[in-house]
């Protein structure tokens, strides 16, 4: 077999860039150089493979079928270089980057971290927020936790705990005497606080869907505020502010401490569970086993101590 000459990196880094961005000049100007610097390398590229890697048209260029194949390859393979690089510069370094959604960081992680840090003490866990999938090759993420389905393709999914849904309100709402909350109906006189976030996800609870199951068909299912999140109408409702729909893991801690109450018994199964997400056929560090498995204890109920 011929050899090649060596790999021209530049020209590779150039390409990679303006295969993400469809853009040379928007390549550039996150290379720091040129757009025409960034057409030099990427002809350059392909006169080094042999074949075509874009159509170029008068405003915008788009993948041939090769530059799609070479950019898929090589987005991961800077992501993984980018990764090494990082932490060559830091090698005694210890670091867990944990990736997961704002309420869960909030009411079930963070109560309970300071357990992983008095198990392991040498690891140092940075805590991520966001709710779009996670680039545990570009973004350097360790472990994500996500609130879905599951099914996520090209990465290995573990159920965590399951997430049913029932109502919450702050412990003086029950006992108001004017209007206390005896049976579902009751909640006629209190506002029902809404989370958008449940729109548009078949299987997971909302308020017409609790109030049908429970038997409610006098409390008017659409009124009350709609917050952006599960986290705000949980708060508003530890406030006082009206009864929101509570997903279990998220309301366990203030249930525990008495911020919040249930004034129901019933709960419905929701068909989002929380899962662990971690990325797929990697060798995984003992850091990252350590902490799933303080993960999978704390959500079993094991770790009781404070």
């Amino acid at each position: 077999m011929k050899p090649r000459h060596p790999v021209p990196l530049n020209a590779l880094r150039a390409f990679e860039a303006a295969a993400r961005c469809l853009s040379f000049q928007a390549a550039a100007e996150q290379l720091f150089v040129t757009p025409a610097a960034v057409s030099h390398q990427v002809k350059r590229l392909e006169a080094y493979l042999g074949v075509k890697l874009f159509h170029r048209g008068h405003r915008a260029v788009e993948l041939t079928a090769e530059g799609e194949a070479l950019a898929a390859s090589l987005g991961e393979l800077f992501g993984l270089l980018d990764l090494a690089l990082d932490r060559a510069t830091a090698p005694t370094a210890a670091d867990l980057r944990v990736s997961t959604m704002e309420s869960f960081a909030a009411k079930w992680l963070a109560p309970r971290l300071h357990r992983f840090h008095r198990d392991c003490p040498d690891l140092k866990v940075r805590i991520e927020t966001g709710n779009e999938h996670a680039d545990f090759v570009r973004d350097g993420i360790d472990v994500a936790i996500r609130y879905g389905r599951g099914g996520y393709t090209g990465v290995s999914a573990e159920r965590l705990m399951d997430a049913p849904v029932f109502p919450v309100c702050a412990p003086a709402l029950p006992g108001d005497g004017r209007w206390p909350l005896a049976v579902p109906d009751d909640l006629r006189h209190h506002t029902l606080l809404h989370d958008e976030s449940a729109a548009g996800r078949p299987g997971v609870p909302d308020w017409p869907a609790w109030l049908e199951a429970a038997g409610a068909t006098r409390v008017d299912a659409a009124h009350g505020p709609v917050f952006a999140s599960i986290y705000l109408a949980q708060e508003a409702a530890a406030a006082g502010h009206g009864v929101a729909l509570g997903v279990a893991p998220l309301v366990e801690e203030d249930l525990h401490r008495g911020r919040l109450v249930k004034p129901f018994d019933d709960a419905l199964d929701n068909a989002y569970a929380f899962w662990i997400v971690r990325r797929h056929g990697a060798d995984n560090s003992p850091a990252v086993d350590a902490f799933c498995r303080w993960l999978r204890k704390e959500a079993s109920g094991e770790a009781m101590s404070p």
